[in-house]
């Protein structure tokens, strides 16, 4: 298995675990907060989505799924549309509501698509680039890759915990 194959296989494993998270509930179990500060199944799989749209677009050079094939507008949240939720206040997170699973994984899927299109034409060589000099050490493409899908991984499993004290209510 080469690096590019490990990577797929790696965001395959995110996609499955926000399918089991999210598909088939309705809105009141997706919007769902435990107290008033506490994230949503919505909010937790918009912003994992969000993050990793934002970070793929970011370091293959080209513009975000939420923008430019109109997700921002079908979610018509209250919110700048370049949010990604890092750093949201109880009351952003409020504000992440969606109507469906349906039009959540819809999204999701779309970044799925991209990322999956992405990483399938990178080389080893290619995941020592440097993306972000923000950072000491600076960050190269592997680290930034392997950073959202562990963070993606740990937001679904906190979306599926969600999903079973809502079941389980």
């Amino acid at each position: 298995m080469n690096s590019a194959e490990m990577l797929a296989e790696a965001f395959d494993r995110v996609r499955e675990a926000v399918h089991a998270a999210a598909e088939g509930l309705p809105p009141d179990d997706l919007n769902a907060r435990l107290d008033e500060e506490a994230n949503s199944i919505s909010w937790l799989i918009w912003h994992l989505t969000r993050v990793q749209d934002d970070h793929v677009a970011d370091a293959a050079g080209t513009g975000q799924v939420w923008l430019t094939d109109g997700w921002a507008d079908r979610f018509a949240l209250p919110l700048d549309q370049t949010a990604t939720g890092y750093g949201h206040t109880g009351d952003e997170v409020a504000a992440v509501r969606v109507d469906s699973a349906d039009l959540l994984l819809g999204y999701y899927d779309a970044v799925h698509r991209r990322t999956q299109e992405y990483v399938g034409g990178l080389d080893g060589h290619a995941l020592d680039r440097i993306v972000d000099e923000n950072w000491s050490p600076p960050v190269t493409l592997g680290v930034r890759l392997i950073s959202v899908i562990a963070d993606d991984l740990q937001h679904a499993g906190q979306a599926a915990l969600l999903r079973g004290v809502r079941e389980r209510a």
